[in-house]
């Protein structure tokens, strides 16, 4: 005597199987593969570099970046509020760094010169020693984890891709 299967065992999908078959071919996209891979490598560089970072200098990799800035701005300092546009930060957030920062010795406030309403934030001398000794753990990470897996013949183009989407006008 045979046992007829049951509709679970031969019949139509579920709704449940249905739906998880349509995400996983939506997940399986290219270009969610591909944006998935450049955030991936991404946040393992982050990582790489906060931890390195904090090891070695007692900065995190966002304090750096936050000096890195400073840095850039020839000791003219820079607003909150570009920080914040440059680290991608919330006016919260970047305040609460801000003030870490000021209360490690690293940057201080100083009122705009050009516009009383802005509050500049400048590197201190201490700051600017921590940058000087971070740029170093920096500059080993990339070249361990950024450029040595890349063949050198590869970088222009990796380089050029990179710039092409960090340049990309559409919002």
């Amino acid at each position: 005597m045979e046992i007829a299967p049951t509709a679970r065992e031969e019949g139509p999908a579920t709704p449940e199987h249905t739906g998880a078959a349509e995400l996983a071919q939506a997940a399986a996209g290219p270009a969610i593969q591909e944006l998935g891979l450049l955030l991936r490598a991404a946040a393992r560089l982050d990582r790489a570099m906060d931890a390195a970072m904090r090891a070695e200098c007692g900065l995190s990799h966002t304090m750096f970046e936050v000096l890195l800035m400073l840095a850039r701005a020839h000791g003219g300092g820079t607003s909150q509020r570009d920080l914040a546009e440059g680290l991608t930060l919330t006016s919260g957030g970047t305040t609460r760094l801000v003030d870490r920062m000021e209360q490690a010795g690293l940057v201080r406030r100083t009122p705009s010169p050009a516009d009383r309403r802005i509050t500049l934030v400048q590197a201190t001398d201490r700051g600017a020693d921590a940058f000087r000794r971070a740029t170093e753990v920096h500059a080993a990470i990339v070249e361990r984890m950024f450029l040595q897996p890349v063949a050198p013949a590869d970088r222009p183009h990796l380089l050029a891709a990179l710039r092409a989407i960090v340049d990309n006008p559409q919002p």
